[in-house]
């Protein structure tokens, strides 16, 4: 794998190499989409494909109305398949329940269709607010095992988390199990590195 930098769209972090998983934390759609969109933009514009698993607070047609925005010519991205908006029933609860191999072999399997069509790696996001309490222990496994997985290969990921719904101790697990965080702090992005990594 080439450690060639690829560019974030996100002003506070400007180029990143393909392995890096990090997180976000949010409280607003608008936090959402402040980081999200120019993460998507920069990562069509460098021929990567993209794949945005959308929860609550912002689903699949506001997330396309935002990229939109930022993207006139989204619908040429849509319509060759560069980019796929999906909620997250249709990727982490497929089935009716999470079900981490699958998840997992489910990014890969995205990854080989890519670099099979022609693009430089996968650009990904899913947002967590689905996750109930009851789950954490189980999707703090997957984030582990995420960084085994996306480590080694041309993808870059992005997992959003809501402040609403972590507490302090969720806040410094889900820091563990990425490179490292942005959150916003008095108006203004912030980046967390991670001591774990």
């Amino acid at each position: 794998m080439d450690s060639e930098p690829r560019k974030t769209g996100i002003g506070i972090l400007g180029d990143i190499p393909w392995g890096t998983h990090f997180c976000q934390f949010y409280r607003t759609k608008q936090d959402l989409t402040d980081i999200l969109v120019p993460y998507f933009k920069a990562g069509l514009e460098s021929n990567e494909f993209c794949i945005w698993v959308t929860a609550e607070p912002l689903d699949e047609k506001e997330a396309e109305a935002a990229l939109r925005q930022a993207v006139p010519d989204l619908d040429r991205y849509l319509n060759t398949g560069q980019i796929e908006i999906i909620p997250h029933t249709e990727w982490y609860l497929k089935g009716g329940e999470f079900d981490q191999q699958r998840v997992l072999d489910g990014w890969i399997e995205k990854l080989n269709s890519a670099l099979a069509k022609g693009y430089e790696g996968l650009r990904l996001t899913g947002n967590i607010s689905w996750l109930e309490q009851s789950d954490w222990s189980t999707f703090t496994e997957y984030e582990q095992a995420v960084n085994e997985v996306i480590g080694g290969c041309r993808m870059i990921a992005v997992c959003t988390y809501s402040l609403a719904k972590c507490g302090a101790s969720d806040i410094v697990e889900v820091i563990a199990n990425h490179e490292f965080a942005l959150i916003k702090r008095e108006g203004q992005w912030s980046v967390i590195e991670s001591s774990e990594n």
